[in-house]
């Protein structure tokens, strides 16, 4: 990696996040549109089907890529880096002799590709040899020729940088004069070209949006040089720059005064209140470590539906597929068919790939399966889980859940998350309203450190801001607050979810999973929550 990509994506990997090993060349801001001919696209496809079904495939599928990608680096009055970079070439995957084989190439000719699709195939003869059982996929019925893009205001791609450094540094500015010592700003901004054709008859283009601006503000006391942060509390989307637009921004003021957003930004007015914010933790009381009842901001709670439904529910992790990345799951296969209580009644998660302005929002998954919403939990019981063509079978399904997805041309396409969201409550329920319910707990809001087991089953959780709760009212901004818990007991924990006014998307926008790793973006639904009796640790007690 160059050190120029290195240090577009430092502060990114210390918030705990996968970065796509495949960045491609570096490329000049004004070489970020364009791309190949869709009749270019379709001719090279059509060749890479034909050489891989002559050397004995019986199923082969194509993605002709192009992947930009583009970081403005800032911290105070500076620009620290600007990225931009192109990722261009074709992957083909293949079944020959009951295995899979797959092989890329960057040579975007007809004999190129045609010669990576035997190369497939051979492949997959000689994975044949070890394979204990044939490749069963899902039949999926060929859509001819069709499109699909995400649905933006304004490409983030075609605004011009000195707009984008112009709009960080004011940030950071305004973030300096409201009493932060230091602020780092980033935006990202991810355009995906995906061509995808298969023996089954389908030719879907797709042109697919992502945007996130995250920040950081430090206050120092500088008597002691204690320090304390607070990062940005917006969402990353599928959204173009249109996300930024302050004047669109869905503002929603929490009962105790702070505002997070729905679909679009206010950057600016975040930034003044994380510097105000962060310099009053620095003389916030730490938390009474002992049982509260947690009432969980959608700005927060986005993480622990990653973690401990999400990803716990992909299947293939259920099956010990993925054991060396991250670990497997407790909620295997027995569980679902045993009706097992994840959660309390009142709990609901869906997958869905169809929610617009979601990270995971596309109309086709990459082995050309139309994206759809299904349950994952009902009533609280485990109902199903996310899986692709060739694990269908394994549930007794007939069709893919469409979340097969691969982050680069160069990788081969696999199980990833959809976006697992949890159902609001049906009864109408403010968060002001639930908080009046509450004698002795914790508010928390944003996403801060955590770590979980390898079953997905015991873990704990910090946050970005804290407010004590005591008697139906909010009190003091806390600190050093982190919560235990295990992954049915705090499900089943769930007493009240607010109604759908709350409902707003969080997310991930550097999911890793597999080897070689790979990162893919996903969002996760939620109103405001509910839960009571959970252990709450100080993190900030002496281990003696």
């Amino acid at each position: 990696m160059l050190r120029r990509d290195f240090l577009a994506i430092t502060g990114a990997i210390a918030g705990g996040l996968a970065i796509p090993s495949a960045f491609g060349k570096a490329i000049a801001a004004e070489d970020l549109q364009g791309g190949i001919d869709i009749a270019v696209k379709k001719r090279l496809a059509d060749a890479a089907l034909a050489a891989a079904t002559g050397a004995g495939a019986t199923y082969c599928d194509v993605r002709i890529g192009r992947y930009l990608r583009q970081f403005v680096v800032t911290r105070e009055a500076n620009v620290e880096n600007i990225v931009n970079t192109e990722s261009t070439g074709v992957g083909i995957r293949v079944i020959a002799k009951g295995a899979w084989g797959f092989a890329a190439t960057n040579d975007l000719s007809t004999d190129g590709v045609a010669a990576a699709a035997r190369q497939a195939a051979a492949i997959a003869v000689a994975n044949s040899r070890s394979q204990t059982a044939p490749v069963q996929l899902a039949p999926v019925k060929g859509v001819g020729e069709v499109t699909w893009k995400t649905p933006i205001v304004r490409n983030g791609m075609t605004v011009p940088v000195k707009d984008k450094v112009d709009m960080l540094l004011q940030v950071n500015a305004a973030a300096m004069a409201a009493g932060a010592d230091f602020f780092n700003s980033t935006l990202f901004l991810v355009n995906e070209q995906k061509y995808f054709a298969s023996t089954d008859g389908s030719y879907i283009d797709q042109d697919v949006h992502r945007i996130w601006a995250p920040f950081t503000a430090t206050a120092i006391d500088k008597a002691s040089g204690k320090f304390r942060t607070r990062d940005g509390l917006s969402s990353p989307m599928g959204m173009g720059f249109e996300f930024l637009d302050a004047a669109l921004s869905g503002k929603f003021e929490m009962p105790n005064g702070v505002v997070v957003y729905g679909k679009s930004y206010d950057m600016k007015a975040d930034a003044i209140a994380a510097a105000k914010q962060a310099r009053a933790k620095l003389t916030a009381p730490s938390v009474k470590a002992g049982k509260y009842d947690l009432v969980l901001d959608p700005t927060h709670i986005f993480l622990t539906i990653h973690e401990s439904v999400g990803h716990a529910l992909e299947l293939d992790r259920v099956l010990g597929y993925e054991a060396n990345y991250a670990g497997t799951s407790f909620a295997t296969t027995d569980k679902r068919d045993a009706g097992f209580q994840y959660g309390s009644a009142k709990v609901n998660f869906t997958a869905d790939k169809t929610e617009p302005t979601s990270l995971g929002y596309v109309g086709y998954d990459d082995e050309g399966v139309k994206t759809k919403k299904w349950d994952l939990i009902k009533a609280g019981k485990l109902v199903d889980y996310q899986s692709v063509r060739d694990q269908a079978h394994i549930l007794g399904k007939t069709e893919s859940d469409g979340c097969c997805y691969a982050d680069n041309w160069s990788s081969v396409q696999f199980q990833r998350m959809a976006n697992v969201s949890l159902k609001p409550g049906p009864d109408k329920l403010s968060v002001a309203q639930m908080i009046a319910g509450v004698e002795n707990g914790v508010y928390i809001f944003g996403r801060g450190s955590y770590s979980i087991d390898q079953q997905r089953y015991n873990a704990q959780f910090g946050g970005q801001l804290f407010y004590e709760i005591k008697n139906g009212k909010i009190g003091a901004q806390i600190e050093d607050v982190a919560y235990q818990m295990r992954t049915p007991e705090f499900w089943n924990a769930c007493s009240a979810i607010c109604d759908a006014s709350d409902y707003r998307l969080g997310g991930s926008f550097f999911d890793g999973k597999g080897q070689p790793s790979q990162a893919s973006a996903v969002s996760h639904g939620s109103s405001t929550a509910r839960f009571d009796g959970i252990n709450v640790i100080n993190t900030a007690r002496s281990l003696g």
